[in-house]
């Protein structure tokens, strides 16, 4: 079962990297864009089978590793 998640900068965190991408997208020409936020996208694939044990897991895994919680937001895609 292949599971997503994406981890976000929460809002009130500097995005340093984000504000360079959205330089240089404005350097490009792309001048209509008000704010560019980077972050992280995991795909995990596990041999769970049980789509709520599996998504378990997962949030067990952003909580201890895959996001710092203190400045980052997290979010589970359902499984597929």
């Amino acid at each position: 079962m292949k599971i997503s998640v994406i981890i976000t900068l929460k809002k009130d965190v500097l995005d340093p990297q984000g504000k360079v991408i959205h330089q240089t997208l404005d350097g490009m020409g792309f001048q209509d864009i008000n704010e560019v936020r980077q972050g992280k996208y995991f795909e995990i694939n596990t041999k769970e089978t049980d789509n709520d044990k599996a998504k378990a897991k997962v949030e067990e895994m952003c909580k201890k590793l895959l996001a710092n919680l203190v400045i980052e937001n997290y979010k589970i895609i359902d499984p597929k």
